[in-house]
């Protein structure tokens, strides 16, 4: 199943956005920062990291039920979803 990469700009904007927060986590940790504070600036990637995951298949259903694009059947998008749990 090929993606509408049109419709994804925002989840590339945030993959983008985690990416920074990510490195901000290497960099504190590499400064010996407090534990705290790392571990919440990790839980707020790893957040943004499922929501992109779950924009992504949230496009895909659509593409599959609204547009009829039966290159995925119920169970991979299942699986695809359950990935993410």
């Amino acid at each position: 199943m090929q993606l509408d990469t049109s419709e994804l700009t925002p989840v590339v904007n945030r993959l983008k956005r985690a990416q920074g927060q990510l490195a901000a986590v290497t960099r504190m940790l590499e400064e010996g920062r407090d534990c705290k504070d790392i571990v919440t600036q990790l839980a707020a990637v790893s957040k943004a990291l499922d929501r992109a995951g779950f924009a992504i298949i949230a496009s895909g259903l659509e593409q599959c039920i609204v547009r009829k694009d039966a290159s995925l059947d119920r169970k991979e998008l299942e699986k695809l979803f359950l990935s993410l749990a």
